[in-house]
């Protein structure tokens, strides 16, 4: 008969056969061997797939037995002992078989072991009630209790003559020892009254005779049990299987015909764990402890006892039997009952085990999952139960490293050296994570590349709740931050991504969560809602191929870069993302600015450069932070790749998720609607610069705002809309320029040229000017933004500011206060900033800042080139803010230090200063200040009344507003700071200054022992004459007789001051007591004057005469005299001899 084609139906149907096969192997028990280890008998024979449980000891496990001649089986065989007296055999009428056979198990409505009066008693004292209706479960129960089995020997024995004597009338001519006795017992088996023999696995001793001798699987432990135990040869046979595929090049092979049938046999003990004698017996004591409930059949027994595996108190012989099975389902996925059944329309209609692959890679547990979780991502339907099996077993290859072969070849070095003892609850994949993170060491390509082919066959990205590690470490994490999210979404992993570094993220789930993203992170596939989102996209755009299909020319690695430039593409550039993708691009790139490790590409192409400058960089964000301020000296590939992520930051500075969490309170309060825009376009980024010195701005946030700005400076291009105003200008004006800095000096020069320059048509861009206006207000921020000038002055500022902080223009405020401690090379380069502020007061951060109201008060209309004459217009204003007043007075007395930064004084005596102080522009450096030489000359000039029109009313406001505030008048300041101190200190302590130091000057002008302080105010006399604005302390006591005597007199050129002398001498005219006390102090400061500063030259002489109170007499003395002379000449004649006329026409 064709027996070997009914096996599978014998297995099917041998549960029908179990109860007469278990009563004949209890009959063959020796009296007093029972118990595990105590003799064997011929049970040991019998096959456990059809439920043996009689055998005592090891002998009771086996599967299957050896064919070997009846002489040795005999010489192995202890002698028996005569048995008990038997029991009637059938007491309830008739042997069992004969009453209809109960069903698998021995359940069923037939006969049942526990109504037997022999077991009765014994089965309701011994046996949980849920088994009695199991003949198979009350065996297990009864076989190891002693005086239980003495009483239930006699009934087991009758049953073994009935199974007897079937076998001898029903199927005589049937070889023995060739599998074929079960196919035909089944056939027959309604006139089965015996059944003996254990060679009962179709051709399993052809297959495997040879493998068994060469790993000795024949002869295990001998003297304990029969040598060749069925149960213990397969079980060795198994692992022999088994070690072969964890080994790279294996010393003992196990033939193909072989594999097979161990595997066959392996898939027919699936449907229940009673078939795997060896996994049975070993696991007997733990499915009592964790699987009491679970009623046998369809693999359920199997599944609950891997749930448990890991439980410390299942025992190790249990465990590693488990381990084994699983193993076995890694290589052949029907050797789980339930997957095989749960997925088989599945497998089926997406074509998983197609017929023309090698059964090696399609029976494969990995290929399995890999085909149908293509499926499900591709949105085809998969039942649920294959959803459900695949997660269990998905979940079951992340717990145990060990059932993956291709990590045991290739991650075994590493495991050993960083991760031994870790094995349980996917604490060793986990360990290689972390080494693959460069946290504990290095990790051989090899390994890297198996973890990540475990990570896509398991796809915990899909379920969190596959990686046991990570679920157990964010479970808090989980029930706090991420409870609005379904159990099982694939948007718990973002959510716990978005949660990364704040307080609500622990430690163990930190560091969990990182090791997985590592792996996540380097294949766009294994994001599901990515790739549900970006799938068309991504096949349209990146051309790429299915789930589970791999590309050389598109990696998966590469997908993602392919879809983030698409995804900042413009209309004009071409096809862009759709929105949903787009989307999903940045959230992605917001989980990748937190930590470099998650970019694939910035890590690989940066791994030196971030050893070599940012080893002790080991914050959160700070590895990023540190290779864009090295951006300069990176390698050429790492600088590509770091300029390209920040200039896509840029554009949309949500990416960073860190600097975006450190500025929510400022984004809520100031950038709300920009920071909703579906684009961004470096608005945000802009609102917050703009923002950046708040009120309610924290430190976090502008340190990090701070750093993006100085990070723009090393590339216009890291300015997006710099980049989008400017580029075609930069093209065309600066081709060669890359730092901005050097950009905006350049377009700025421009712009300044064609303004000085009047052009009809500016060759920088309307749009380019307005933006490059923006970038210039935004560098005067901070002195780091000003790189040369930075570089400069660093000693500088480690010298004077050192207790000044960034930002706010503080430390360029400090440096101008300093100026004259400064190093020349920071001097010249402040100086040069103060001209172009000056020229351009829009520029001066702090005054801007400062006086920001008053400029909306009184200047809403001017131009930012007039603001700062505007603000001095009305400084005296009672409406002008104190600190807004101190800030101009700041800004004039630096002004009026050199000429140069007065632009409006510059323009009007341009001609004036060669003409007149050309001595002191010669004698001057070209990069020194000229510490207010050239307006003291001016000033000079002007009391000589000899200067232009414009540079005379320049001059006189300069004047007048130094008469009032002698800080105001550096040369002053210069030569009389002792004198200031010493005579006038109460009047230089005053919080407004009046003019009441330059008063007290002038009053202990004898007391005044330095000439070139002398000197100084015996100008400031001289000036006054020139016109009493300049005097204000007598300008103010004679205000109302000016008006009374003078209003008809033109100010200027000392007329006024005439006008008030010629009234102190008219006796008609009666002054102000005030004003003729001024008037006299005046006359004799100015005759002490004339005395001790006689006249440089004849115009200076001239000038002392008119403005001399004794003018007229001088006048007419001079007139006098020369009058004599005349007369004199024409009454004497000439004194010489007369020549006559003819001499002269000689």
């Amino acid at each position: 008969m064709a027996a070997c084609g009914r096996v599978r139906r014998m297995f099917r149907l041998s549960a029908a056969l179990q109860l007469l096969l278990l009563a004949a192997a209890g009959a063959q028990k020796l009296p007093g061997q029972g118990g595990h280890g105590q003799g064997q008998g011929p049970g040991a024979n019998f096959p456990s797939f059809v439920g043996q449980t009689g055998g005592g000891g090891q002998a009771g496990q086996t599967l299957l037995q050896m064919p070997q001649s009846s002489q040795l089986q005999h010489q192995q065989q202890p002698p028996q002992q005569p048995p008990q007296p038997p029991q009637p055999p059938f007491p309830a009428g008739g042997p069992p078989a004969r009453r209809g056979g109960a069903g698998p198990g021995g359940a069923g409505g037939g006969w049942k072991l526990a109504e037997e009066e022999s077991c009765r008693e014994d089965v309701t004292r011994v046996c949980p009630k849920h088994t009695w209706s199991n003949n198979l479960a009350v065996l297990e129960c009864l076989q190891d209790v002693r005086e239980v089995r003495r009483r239930r020997d006699g009934l087991l024995w009758n049953y073994k003559e009935v199974c007897k004597s079937t076998i001898s009338e029903n199927v005589p001519d049937e070889p023995v020892g060739k599998g074929y006795l079960v196919s035909c017992l089944v056939d027959h088996r309604g006139n089965i009254t015996e059944y003996h023999d254990y060679r009962l696995i179709c051709g399993f001793m052809d297959d495997c005779k040879n493998d068994i001798n060469i790993l000795k699987c024949g002869s295990i432990r001998l003297g304990e049990k029969d040598a060749h135990s069925q149960g213990e040869v397969v079980s060795c046979l198994e692992k022999g299987l088994v070690k072969e595929a964890e080994e790279r090049d294996p010393k003992i092979q196990v033939s193909e015909l072989c594999k097979k049938a161990i595997l066959r046999v392996a898939e027919l003990s699936s449907d229940d764990f009673h078939l795997d004698r060896h996994l049975y017996f070993a696991c007997r004591d733990d499915r009592e402890r964790f699987c009491e409930n679970t009623q046998a059949g369809e693999g359920r027994v199997y599944k609950c006892l891997f749930n448990h595996k890991f439980e410390e108190s299942m025992s190790e012989k249990c465990r590693e039997a488990l381990t084994t099975r699983q193993k076995l389902i890694a290589q052949d996925y029907k050797v789980s009952y339930s997957l095989a059944k749960s997925c088989k329309s599945d497998l089926k209609k997406y074509r998983c085990n197609v017929e023309n692959l090698p059964r090696s890679r399609e029976a494969r547990l990995s290929y399995l999952l890999m085909c149908l979780e293509s499926a499900v991502h591709r949105g085809r339907q998969v039942s649920s139960e294959c959803q459900g099996e695949m997660l269990d077993y998905r979940r079951m290859l992340m717990e145990d490293f060990s059932l993956s072969p291709e990590i045991i070849l290739s991650c075994r070095g590493e495991i050993e050296h960083h991760c031994s003892g870790l094995h349980r609850k996917g604490r060793t994949l986990h360990c290689l994570m972390k080494v693959v993170r460069g946290e504990k060491g290095n990790l051989g390509m090899n390994c890297q590349q198996a973890l990540q082919t475990l990570i896509q066959e398991t796809d915990p990205g899909a379920d969190y709740r596959i990686d046991r590690a990570l679920n157990e470490a964010c479970e808090s994490v989980i029930q706090t931050a991420c409870k609005h999210i379904r159990s099982g979404d694939p948007m718990i992993l973002s959510c716990l991504m978005e949660h990364l570094y704040t307080e609500k993220m622990v430690e163990d789930c930190e560091h969990r969560l990182l090791e997985l993203q590592y792996f996540i992170s380097r294949d766009w596939k294994l994001d599901p809602v990515l790739y549900r989102k970006c799938q068309g996209d991504a096949s349209r755009l990146c051309h790429t191929h299915g789930w589970n299909e791999t590309s050389e020319l598109m990696p998966p690695g590469a997908v993602f870069s392919c879809l983030y430039r698409h995804a900042y593409r413009t209309e004009e550039q071409g096809r862009r993302l759709s929105r949903e993708c787009r989307a999903e691009v940045q959230r992605i790139l917001h989980q990748r600015a937190m930590d470099v490790k998650l970019d694939p590409g910035l890590q690989d192409k940066c791994l030196i450069d971030l050893g070599k400058w940012c080893s002790e960089k080991t914050e959160t964000g700070q590895e990023l932070e540190c290779l864009q301020d090295h951006l300069d000296d990176l390698a050429v590939e790492c600088r590509d790749i770091v300029g390209n992520l920040t200039e896509l930051e840029s554009e949309d500075i949500q990416i960073e998720a860190l600097l975006m969490r450190a500025c929510e309170p400022i984004i809520q309060n100031f950038c709300h609607d920009v920071a909703d825009n579906q684009i961004d376009s470096g608005d945000l980024m802009e609102c917050l610069i703009q923002n950046k010195h708040q009120k309610d701005m924290n430190e976090k946030c502008a340190i990090g705002v701070t750093h993006f700005q100085l990070v723009q400076m090393k590339d216009f291009r890291f300015s997006y809309k710099f980049k989008m105003a400017c580029k075609e200008d930069v093209l065309k004006l600066c081709p060669n320029i890359k730092k901005k800095v050097d950009v905006v000096i350049c377009l700025s020069t421009t712009v300044r040229n064609d303004t000085l320059q009047e052009a009809k048509e500016h060759r920088v861009s309307l749009k380019c000017r307005k933006q490059l206006r923006v970038e210039e207000l935004e560098m005067t921020e901070d002195i780091r933004l000003e790189p040369d000038l930075y570089e400069a002055c660093k000693s500088d500022i480690k010298n004077y500011c050192s207790t000044v902080q960034y930002g706010n223009a503080q430390i360029i405020e400090c440096l101008k206060e300093n100026k004259k401690q400064l190093s020349t090379r920071c001097h010249q380069k402040v100086f040069k900033l103060q001209e172009t502020e000056m020229m351009d007061p829009e520029l001066d951060y702090t005054l801007m800042r400062v006086c920001k109201q008053m400029i909306k008060r009184f200047c809403p209309e001017a131009d930012s080139k007039t603001m700062l004459q505007c603000l001095k217009q009305n400084k005296n204003s009672e409406l002008m803010d104190p600190k807004c007043k101190q800030m101009i007075t700041k800004r004039q007395i630096t002004q009026n230090t050199d000429y140069r930064l007065n632009p409006v004084l510059r323009k009007a005596c341009k001609a004036d200063i060669p003409k007149f102080c050309h001595g002191i522009l010669t004698k001057a450096k070209d990069d020194s200040e000229l510490e207010g030489q050239v307006i003291s000359c001016l000033k000079l000039r002007y009391a000589d009344q000899r200067l232009s029109s414009d540079c005379e009313d320049q001059i006189r406001i300069i004047i007048q507003e130094s008469a009032l505030d002698y800080r105001l008048d550096p040369q002053l300041q210069l030569h009389c700071s002792d004198e200031i101190s010493n005579l006038c200190a109460e009047e230089a302590a005053a919080q407004e200054q009046t003019g009441q130091v330059e008063e007290c000057l002038k009053v202990n002008l004898l007391k005044i022992k330095t000439d070139a302080c002398k000197k100084e105010v015996l100008n400031m006399l001289k000036e006054s004459k020139a016109d009493i604005f300049v005097d204000p302390v007598l300008h103010t006591a004679c205000a109302l007789d000016i008006k009374h005597h003078c209003a008809a007199i033109t100010p200027g050129r000392g007329r006024q001051m005439s006008c008030l002398m010629e009234a102190l001498e008219d006796k008609r005219v009666r002054l102000q007591p005030e004003c003729k006390k001024r008037l006299n102090d005046r006359i004799e400061m100015w005759s002490y004057a004339a005395k001790v500063a006689p006249a440089d030259g004849f115009s200076d002489l001239a000038m002392q005469v008119m403005t001399s109170p004794s003018k007229n007499y001088i006048l007419s003395v001079i007139s006098g005299s020369i009058c004599i002379l005349f007369l004199i000449g024409l009454m004497c004649g000439r004194i010489t001899k007369r020549v006559t006329r003819e001499l002269k026409d000689r």
